[in-house]
């Protein structure tokens, strides 16, 4: 065991939070707790990982591990105990978490609401599941516990009176969030009722929370609130500005409710700190973001979990505590990143089977890592379930009902052999994304080969189908697919796509085409206006290429492939301070960006900032060792310092082989 640089660590989780609306409520002083752990802290942007699903990314973030490691792959999986379907819980995840990972290790932790917690763990702490605060009786009725939902069960008494039922709140928690309620016609609008339910949950986990810190020794706590997610879900339509298809009544009446929600977290927040002392290291996160502006969802898929589409690919990270930086930025975290970083402020060992990093920039020295190769062959009571722990029927229709009511899944028929078929190919597809995601086109082929065959009308799958077949460069089989899609519907994504083929086949004038045809029907995707920056930079067409990523950056500030394609704009007009600018600022929102690092090592480069150079180019060639101008460039670097001769030869022995693999690739073709 390593120094253990935190005291205690309080893992708080905000669903679905964003800076887009967290900063301007910031500049008006209506979030003071957060901006205290602002001004003591680090804050950064926290990238997701795709699909864009809750219940995945959330045990991702919990574990360090990516969906196809620790088994959560949606929100509902098949029961094989009775052949039909069930939510995903606890005992469906692999893998250990946090918590359990503190138990095993003699730790005290606490967990509450985590996403799948549910039956409780049986940690060496309290752990509750999300089921603790859900109301499964009318006020007037008896309110039992639901079984299982508390860890260690002895507790249930105690922390049962601190459920709010939603026929408890009264106008003084209704009005600040819908002033005009009472203009409400409650038997026709079900909005009420809606936020009621939201704030009495996430009230009820938050009284549980604030009484095991006063009441229970602990060295780690996960508090989870679903709160922002599901408010943004229910009233972002309703959020300023107001959108064209929604109704100036029903605009004034809800136009607070999101604003509201952040605040209300924030009053959370701030009791959260008091009780865990100055003296605890605090992480605030969401698993990503949702869109409040102009990118706001115009329609709701109906294949998949359709409300997904409101999920913006950027979450808020924010830690303060002893060893930590204050009042700086950090640039490229990643949501795996947050059980590494936690384990190694804990003074634990990170896994090697881990997929994030320690954030070693946020803190104020770089922190002594000690890795093993994994926690799962680790003995030992960890705190885990047995595998095969079945749910009470009563829990999981509970559960179910929750997802049926936010659009995540269908609400279940009498067809239950079809519901279960659903379930699992949703349980495919998403591991097929996980793949993409990861950049293992490989793994995701045979998935996306075999669900198209089994349902060629489903758009989604033969779409992935093609970028598959473009990642690994079958230009000819992704070209055949993505026309049929073409030809079906003009569907913009498939048109996307098909410029991309062409792209890749250096048939520029096709695929300008085809990427302005897509970006005509979506005008407000910023990929789209990246693709058509980066044909026409192919084409020489600075200008508009300038223009086109310039678009993009309007439609999406954070959006690291706008600078990196700024930045190689830079370097074609030898604009070099400029272009490093801009790569500094496309690794800074993505760190694992090759292009972006070397870009930056060129205009370092060519500035005669060498030591930097070479950091920028040695960090490219870490992601993707098959860079070969990077090589020439620390070639040149190096003679130029006087380096060893062995480092130079390496590297000319690299770039000897990447050009002969280069033409053997190319004899082949």
């Amino acid at each position: 065991m390593t120094e253990r640089l935190a005291k205690k660590v309080l893992l708080i989780g905000w669903d679905a939070a964003d800076w887009k609306i967290i900063n301007p409520l910031l500049d008006q002083g209506q979030m003071p707790a957060l901006e205290h752990l602002i001004n003591h802290g680090v804050i950064g942007n926290l990238a997701t990982l795709r699909p864009i699903l809750s219940p995945m990314l959330w045990n991702s973030i919990a574990t360090g591990k990516r969906p196809d490691k620790h088994g959560i792959l949606g929100f509902i999986e098949p029961d094989p105990d009775n052949g039909t379907i069930r939510p995903v819980t606890s005992t469906s995840r692999k893998v250990k978490a946090l918590w359990n990972i503190c138990t095993q290790s003699g730790l005290r932790s606490h967990v509450l609401g985590w996403f799948a917690g549910h039956p409780a763990e049986p940690i060496n702490g309290v752990s509750i599941s999300p089921l603790y605060a859900e109301p499964v009786a009318p006020l007037d009725q008896p309110w039992p516990l639901t079984p299982s939902s508390i860890h260690p069960a002895a507790l249930g008494e105690t922390l049962a009176p601190f459920r709010i039922h939603p026929g408890q709140l009264t106008p003084a928690e209704i009005l600040p969030f819908i002033p005009r309620a009472a203009e409400m016609d409650q038997e026709k609008d079900q909005h009420l009722a809606s936020l009621a339910r939201i704030l009495a949950e996430n009230c009820s986990l938050h009284n549980a929370a604030t009484w095991i810190l006063e009441n229970e020794p602990w060295d780690f706590m996960a508090v989870y609130y679903n709160g922002i997610d599901h408010f943004c879900h229910a009233f972002m339509n309703f959020h300023p500005p107001r959108l064209n298809h929604v109704p100036e009544k029903e605009f004034e009446l809800y136009k607070d409710v999101v604003n509201g929600a952040y605040k209300f977290h924030d009053m959370m927040l701030e009791r959260l700190l008091q009780l865990a002392g100055p003296e605890a290291t605090v992480l605030l996160l969401s698993d990503h973001g949702f869109h409040s502006d102009h990118l706001r969802p115009r329609y709701m898929p109906k294949a998949g979990p359709g409300p997904a589409v409101g999920h913006r690919p950027i979450g808020v990270i924010c830690m303060a505590g002893a060893h930590l930086r204050q009042d700086e930025r950090i640039y490229g975290a990643n949501l795996l990143d947050i059980t590494p970083t936690v384990l190694t402020l804990l003074g634990l060992p990170v896994a090697e089977d881990m997929d994030g990093r320690v954030l070693v920039e946020a803190f104020e020295e770089p922190p002594k890592i000690e890795k093993i190769p994994s926690w799962e062959d680790v003995p030992g009571e960890c705190g885990m379930h047995p595998a095969n722990l079945r749910m009470d029927p009563v829990s999981a229709q509970a559960m179910l009902q929750q997802f049926v009511a936010l659009g995540y899944i269908q609400a279940p028929n009498e067809d239950q052999a079809k519901a279960v078929e659903n379930c699992v190919r949703e349980a495919q597809y998403n591991p097929a994304q996980v793949y993409l995601d990861s950049h293992r086109p490989g793994d995701a082929l045979p998935i996306l080969e075999q669900l198209t065959k089994e349902k060629p009308e489903e758009i989604r799958f033969a779409l992935h189908l093609g970028q598959c077949y473009l990642d690994l460069s079958r230009l000819t089989e992704a070209r055949a697919t993505l026309e049929t899609l073409v030809q079906r519907g003009g569907q913009p994504w498939a048109d996307w796509l098909l410029g991309l083929v062409h792209l890749e086949e250096n048939s520029l004038d096709k695929a300008l085409s085809h990427l302005s045809r897509a970006a005509e029907a979506e005008p407000r995707l910023p990929d789209l206006h990246l693709r058509l920056g980066n044909t026409y930079l192919r084409m020489r067409r600075l200008e508009e290429a300038e223009q086109a990523f310039q678009k993009a950056l309007a439609i999406d500030s954070d959006s690291p492939e706008a600078h990196l394609g700024l930045a190689q704009l830079r370097l074609r007009r030898r604009q070099n301070r400029e272009a490093s600018e801009e790569a500094l600022a496309a690794v800074g929102l993505r760190h694992f960006l090759p292009m972006g690092h070397y870009c930056l090592g060129v205009a370092l480069g060519r500035m005669n900032h060498l030591e930097r150079a070479e950091l920028a180019f040695r960090t490219a060639l870490s992601m993707a060792p098959g860079l070969l101008n990077a090589h020439r460039w620390l070639v040149a670097i190096y003679r130029r310092t006087g380096a060893d001769l062995v480092t130079i030869a390496n590297h000319q022995r690299a770039i000897a082989e990447l050009q002969e693999r280069r033409v053997r690739a190319t004899g082949a073709a």
